[in-house]
């Protein structure tokens, strides 16, 4: 009796510590100021199941879920309308501990926001949010609907992010923008929307090719306007190796903002091996919670 008794405690004292320690580690990952996502549809998984599995893989916290495809289609080619399908995706992050740090609209990279009908993607979008949980959506204004070569579209494009604003509002959301604007001119392009649901997704790799200061242009667009960072520059070091991006110094401005939020890997694959893609994101991913989360 008296060495069942032992074992019973033993077995409650391994338990315990095993379920503390799981305790633990989802505390402090929930704690954490800063997250590290990648983008599913560059990591090649665009909107499936096999991308928190294989972010999970390279241990980034999240991914950003792409809407899919849009091309000239009315909307976009998404499963997430679908309440079985969407389920599985809910049931997968839970399952592997990965979150979605933001559902994206990445058919805008190519299609005009400025031109085409956009009620039923901005609609779909806002209800996959409304649906998954998931508070913030991004929209990449990009080659189309780019401010600094067609200022023209601006008015119209103003318009339209209040008509979002507004939708995305009654969930409680935010719209993302990234735009090839600078700081100050992105900033000015918001207080002109006047939504507080229509922020700036700022992407590292604008203000480097520009020219930019990546920490100058941060403290110009202020915590109030940022949504999230895409954490990454376009394709030739991986983050740990471009001399372009000063990373701690990075961290110690948005530190200095108190700015807390998602940093999303989208590019930054070394050229050399620019399929690799474990190797590719998992380094950036590494990176970054060296510098952010240690």
């Amino acid at each position: 009796m008296k060495f069942k008794r032992n074992l019973i405690v033993a077995l409650f004292v391994v338990l315990s510590i095993t379920f503390n320690s799981c305790a633990t580690a989802q505390s402090s990952n929930k704690k954490q100021k800063y997250k590290v996502a990648v983008c599913d549809w560059m990591i090649l998984k665009r909107q499936k199941l096999g991308s928190f599995a294989l972010a999970a893989e390279i241990k980034a916290d999240g991914i950003e879920l792409d809407m899919g495809g849009l091309g000239n289609r009315p909307t976009f080619d998404s499963k997430l309308g679908d309440p079985v399908e969407r389920q599985k995706f809910l049931d997968k992050s839970k399952e592997t501990g990965v979150g979605i740090s933001s559902i994206a609209m990445s058919g805008f990279y190519a299609q005009s926001f400025a031109t085409r009908e956009i009620t039923p993607m901005i609609t779909d979008c806002i209800q996959a949010m409304k649906n998954m949980k998931v508070k913030v959506a991004y929209l990449p204004l990009g080659t189309q609907t780019d401010l600094v070569k067609n200022p023209e579209l601006r008015p119209e494009v103003i318009k339209r992010l209040q008509w979002a604003g507004k939708e995305v509002g009654k969930i409680g959301g935010v719209i993302a923008i990234e735009t090839s604007l600078s700081a100050t001119e992105e900033k000015k392009l918001l207080d002109e929307v006047g939504s507080k649901y229509i922020k700036s997704s700022f992407n590292f790799a604008n203000a480097v090719d520009n020219g930019r200061d990546i920490s100058s242009e941060l403290k110009i667009l202020g915590k109030k306007y940022l949504a999230q960072i895409h954490a990454s520059n376009t394709d030739q070091f991986w983050l740990e190796n471009d001399k372009a991006i000063d990373m701690p110094k990075i961290k110690a401005t948005l530190d200095e903002m108190k700015w807390s939020g998602w940093l999303i890997v989208e590019r930054s694959r070394d050229v050399t091996q620019v399929h690799n893609v474990k190797a590719n994101y998992g380094a950036n991913v590494a990176y970054l919670k060296k510098i952010f989360q240690n």
